[in-house]
């Protein structure tokens, strides 16, 4: 009765679907989430009869064969870097990237994570830092006795100085983009780290050629899609009671066996 496992994989197949769709869900708020999307692929298949085999000694071929599926795998959890909406903050720090490329990150361990989570602070050395701290490449430090900042759409971060006319630069910021960002793999904490599948980073200036534009006073919103997000998770939830059906019949199958005389 290969019904009971290969149903078996069917319900932990959509199992998987609804722990991404209610991750997907969980991160509606997150500033700078990017959803995800389950893929599935059919399992390898039971040749009752191979397809193109002989089917007589004159050579005649078998058109279609007999083959059973064994059921369903998890093929891949896609991350889909779709643009979020951009939302009015008015903070001077928080800043927003309109187009591809993520901000760079220094982690404690020296490593450089990427991010589209723009709510950035200072540090109390002056420095612009993630939310948990984590410096912003390249490592940009406002001075103490400032009295504005200004990043305009390139990156370039200006201050206001007292006694001084036109504001002074203090640095620019960049930005990274990848071949294959869905190869990124992610950390937690909005925080991104580069894999041989996304492959090496590019660095450019904000507003380069394949490179999006930094917004200030704005953050990405999280590009989860609430009312596409229920509809999948009812199809879903379907689809895993369709199956524990299939093994409910299976099971009365097999009794049925069992109870002959």
């Amino acid at each position: 009765m290969r019904a009971l496992d290969i149903a078996g994989t069917g319900m932990q197949a959509q199992q998987t679907n609804v722990e991404v769709i209610s991750n997907n869900i969980a991160n509606l708020t997150t500033t700078g989430f990017k959803r995800s999307r389950a893929e599935f692929q059919d399992l390898i298949y039971q040749n009752l009869r191979r397809v193109g085999s002989n089917s007589s000694d004159t050579g005649t071929i078998v058109p279609s064969g007999a083959q059973v599926g064994l059921g369903v795998k998890t093929a891949a959890i896609y991350r889909i870097n779709e643009q979020g909406n951009l939302q009015q903050t008015s903070n001077s720090l928080d800043l927003a990237i309109q187009g591809n490329g993520y901000f760079q990150v220094t982690l404690p361990s020296g490593e450089t994570a990427y991010t589209r989570d723009g709510t950035f602070s200072l540090s109390p050395t002056g420095q612009i830092v993630t939310a948990d701290g984590y410096v912003v490449q390249p490592g940009i430090t406002i001075p103490t006795n400032a009295t504005g900042v200004t990043i305009d759409t390139s990156g370039e971060v200006q201050v206001s100085i007292p006694n001084q006319t036109a504001p002074s630069l203090v640095g620019s910021l960049q930005l990274a983009n990848f071949p294959n960002p869905a190869g990124l793999e992610a950390q937690g904490g909005n925080l991104l780290l580069a894999t041989a599948a996304s492959g090496n980073a590019v660095t450019g200036l904000p507003g380069a050629p394949g490179f999006g534009t930094t917004m200030q006073g704005f953050v990405e919103t999280s590009n989860v899609n609430v009312v596409s997000e229920i509809t999948n998770l009812i199809t879903a939830q379907r689809a895993y009671e369709m199956n524990s059906k299939v093994i409910t019949a299976s099971d009365e199958m097999l009794s049925t066996l069992t109870n002959l005389h």
